[in-house]
């Protein structure tokens, strides 16, 4: 059984392609792919490779985030420590303890 997040891209890349006045058959030649792999995408039983969710996506002017989504929300706070960590990897000793001290009054610890 599909996810849900799996069966909304699919509704997405229906929508979409409707949205353009594509058929399926258009849709399958401009990605080089078969009508019977536009038609299982869009039934949700195929997903999309990223390369073809790349492809699709500038065949209809459309954002990969457009397609796919946000990042759910359980996600988010690994992304954004992640990114944090990255920042904090670029400051120097004086610069990271400006940071922690600033850190601790927002937080009050």
């Amino acid at each position: 059984m599909k996810s849900n997040h799996d069966m909304e891209l699919a509704k997405r890349v229906r929508q979409i392609r409707l949205e353009h006045n594509l058929t399926q058959d258009q849709v399958a030649k401009a990605l080089d792919a078969t009508p019977g792999y536009i038609c299982n995408v869009e039934s949700g039983r195929t997903a999309m490779s990223l390369r073809m969710l790349v492809y699709f996506a500038r065949l209809t002017g459309s954002s990969l985030d457009e397609l796919v989504g946000t990042i759910e929300k359980d996600y988010q706070p690994d992304a954004q420590d992640h990114q944090i960590a990255k920042l904090c990897a670029k400051l120097n000793g004086d610069q990271k303890d400006r940071l922690i001290k600033t850190l601790r009054i927002w937080t009050n610890k």
